[in-house]
């Protein structure tokens, strides 16, 4: 039997006041205060976490599981990082997850360095890699309507590249171009070096295709995910999280994002739309 080590990341700022979630406070065109504002991403980034530890304790799981029907079979255990920045954020990242703890997973706390974003999220996950782990799939905090399934399937489709020889790369974009998940192996010849501190306007998805296409490596896409920077990602999340809210009536591998939507009520938070009163040509198809 061969033991092997995956991790997700999530990689995160602590929901300081006035750091996170800017573009929604006042002071930058938005409607909540810098107080709202973190509480809002505090909120995000607990429900994007038990949705990731969810979708790990399933896998987990079901590898038990295999293992226990065939001892020949390989022995996966998923771990749980959380990295943030600067070092002396740390305690106040414990203290946040403490709040409301226990969660369902250990937290492995760890943070990162650099002189950009690119830095920081190589250097996070040079440092799991470093520890033996075989697979690492990241998110960030404010992705609350992430399916399940897109890690899930992350970690199988670099299995399945694994699998027949090869080095692969997963992710799902966000609404602008960017990137909301990604997932690479131990092995995968690609770094974030120019995707997100990008001099020449090139989108983050973008950037990380180029240097896919340049070294050949296949590639795993999954679906768009709004992550929620704008006031028009807050409302199109909260469209979204209440569609899912019904709909796990019935889907149950929905995880329904309870705390962010419980908040946007007690907010009394209404998402509309302008009315449809001369953009209509439905008229001219009557007639």
């Amino acid at each position: 039997m061969t033991e092997r080590k995956q991790a997700l990341l999530v990689f995160s700022k602590p929901p300081i006041p006035g750091t996170v979630k800017t573009r929604l406070t006042q002071a930058r065109g938005g409607f909540l205060t810098d107080e709202q504002a973190a509480q809002f991403f505090k909120l995000s980034l607990y429900d994007v976490c038990e949705l990731a530890m969810h979708a790990l304790i399933e896998m987990q799981h079901e590898n038990d599981e295999r293992v226990a029907a065939d001892p020949g079979a390989d022995k996966i255990t998923y771990d749980f990082f959380l990295s943030t920045t600067p070092a002396k954020n740390l305690d106040l990242m414990k203290e946040t997850f403490d709040e409301i703890g226990p969660w369902p997973m250990e937290i492995h706390y760890m943070t990162d360095e650099g002189a950009t974003f690119d830095d920081h999220f190589d250097d996070a996950i040079a440092q799991i890699f470093s520890q033996g782990y075989e697979h690492i799939v990241a998110i960030g905090g404010d992705i609350p309507t992430l399916p399940k399934s897109h890690i899930k399937q992350s970690f199988q489709w670099l299995d399945y590249f694994h699998g027949i020889g090869e080095a692969g790369f997963v992710l799902a974009p966000c609404q602008e171009c960017g990137t909301s998940l990604i997932g690479l192996s131990h092995d995968t010849p690609i770094d974030n070096q120019g995707v997100y501190y990008n001099k020449d306007g090139v989108p983050a998805l973008d950037a990380y295709m180029e240097k896919i296409n340049e070294k050949d490596i296949p590639v795993a896409y999954f679906a768009p995910v709004a992550d929620i920077d704008e006031v028009t990602d807050l409302a199109h999340a909260i469209s979204c999280m209440k569609a899912i809210r019904k709909a796990a009536e019935h889907q149950s591998e929905f995880f329904v994002p309870k705390r962010v939507l419980t908040w946007c009520d007690l907010m009394g938070i209404q998402v509309s739309t302008p009315p449809n009163e001369e953009h209509d040509p439905r008229q001219y198809i009557d007639q």
